[in-house]
């Protein structure tokens, strides 16, 4: 089927690209596809550092994405640049230290595009960075919380412009 309209992209942002990030990126797209909207949007994710560019997903990450059915095969970190604002409706970061150098990198929010992943729930608050604590799980489940209400937040925002099925 073919639309007429630009998909709604979404960028996850965290620190290096290698948890939180993907992670985010997979679980939304997964959430999506679950929703037969996947024509309707663009998912990707990025970094605030250059320490992680060009590494795969954290091993912890892709044996939780695992676990839960999902595949981050392919995916290598990639950077965060100015020209990224132009490109994507929403930009969502993992903590409000990734909201600081995103803002740095970007120039700026202008249009209001850059919020915690959190902030969509009914429990705003940074997600902690597995790198550090090993708890993949949690992260997960904060992963998924966020992920979930980001994709009804739109929804709600766009109501009547999906065409399929959106419960």
């Amino acid at each position: 089927m073919k639309f007429e309209y630009k998909p709604i992209g979404i960028l996850m942002v965290c620190h290096g690209n290698i948890c939180r990030s993907p992670m985010a990126e997979f679980v939304l797209k997964d959430l999506i596809e679950k929703k037969c909207l996947t024509e309707r949007f663009y998912v990707a994710s990025a970094a605030t550092s250059t320490e992680e560019i060009g590494n795969p997903v954290h091993h912890g990450t892709r044996k939780r994405l695992k676990e839960a059915g999902i595949s981050c095969e392919g995916k290598y970190a990639v950077q965060l640049n100015r020209s990224d604002y132009c490109n994507y409706d929403y930009l969502i970061g993992m903590e409000q230290r990734n909201i600081v150098n995103m803002m740095r990198i970007l120039g700026g929010d202008p249009e209001e595009k850059v919020r915690r992943l959190l902030d969509f729930g009914a429990n705003p608050r940074d997600i902690a960075d597995p790198w550090y604590t090993g708890d993949f799980d949690t992260t997960y489940n904060d992963v998924l919380e966020g992920c979930k209400a980001l994709l009804d937040h739109i929804l709600e925002q766009k109501k009547g412009l999906f065409p399929y099925r959106v419960d």
